[in-house]
C-alpha cells in the first residue's frame, strides 16, 4: 500500500518465481490503470448520451514478450544444469535444420534439399563459408540449432543423412521424409514464419564482440 499515488495503476497482482539466480521475478501481471485513458483521451459514452474516461484493466497472463524469452531461456539455463543441451522450442528456433556442404560443387544438392524442406514450411539454411567443418558444426551448435546435417559425396549415394539432433545430442541416420515428417509433428499447430535472413551464412551480417 502506498501513501501517495505514484504509478498510473491503484491496484495491481502479479504471479512471481525464483529465477535460477535465486531472485524474484514478474511473469503475470494485470493491473487496473486510472491514467492512462486521461493521458491519451480514451473515451466512452453512456447510456445518458455522456462522454466518460474507462479504467483500463491491463490484463498480461503471459507477460509481455520479453517476458515470455525470458522465461524460455531460465527454462534452458535449467535444462543446461541438469545436463541437458539449452535450446529454444523448435518452433520458435529462427533455424530449425542447417545444411553444412563439405565442398562448393555440393552447394546446389543443399539447395534441392533446402527447397524440400522449405515448401514444408520448415526454416533452413546453408552455412557455406569457408571454414573448416568442425567450426561450422560448432558454430551452429552455438547457435542452438536443433538440426545440423553435413552433406558430402558419401551421403549423396546414401539414401540417408547424418541428422546431428540436437536435443537427443546423437546423429541420427534418417531419410529427408523421416525428418520432415518429425519436424511437422512436433510444430503441429504452431505458427509458422519464413527464414527471417537470407539463406546463405555467408551473406548474413557478421558481429563480433
Amino acid at each position: 500500500m502506498w501513501i501517495e499515488p505514484f504509478f498510473y495503476f491503484r491496484l495491481k497482482w502479479e504471479f512471481n518465481f525464483v529465477d535460477n539466480q535465486g531472485k524474484a521475478a514478474a511473469l503475470s501481471t494485470d493491473q487496473i490503470d486510472v491514467e492512462n485513458a486521461y493521458r491519451y483521451q480514451i473515451t466512452y459514452v453512456d447510456e445518458k448520451g455522456e462522454r466518460r474516461y474507462p479504467l483500463i484493466l491491463h490484463c498480461s497472463p503471459s507477460g509481455a514478450i520479453e517476458r515470455c524469452i525470458y522465461a524460455l531461456l531460465e527454462k534452458a539455463y535449467r535444462e543446461q544444469q541438469k545436463g541437458n543441451p539449452p535450446m529454444l522450442p523448435l518452433w520458435l528456433s529462427p533455424t530449425q535444420v542447417r545444411l553444412i556442404p563439405t565442398s562448393d560443387e555440393l552447394l546446389s544438392i543443399c539447395e534441392e534439399i533446402a527447397k524440400q524442406l522449405e515448401d514444408n514450411f520448415i526454416r533452413v539454411d546453408i552455412d557455406d563459408r569457408p571454414l573448416t567443418v568442425q567450426k561450422r558444426i560448432r558454430e551452429a551448435e552455438m547457435e542452438w540449432i536443433p538440426y545440423i546435417i553435413v552433406i558430402g559425396k558419401k551421403e549423396l549415394s546414401s539414401e540417408t543423412f547424418p541428422v546431428r539432433d540436437r536435443k537427443s545430442r546423437a546423429i541420427r541416420n534418417l531419410r529427408l521424409e523421416q525428418l520432415i515428417a518429425e519436424i511437422k509433428a512436433e510444430v503441429k499447430g504452431k505458427p509458422f514464419k519464413p527464414l527471417p535472413t537470407p539463406r546463405y551464412v555467408s551473406k548474413r551480417p557478421q558481429f563480433y564482440g
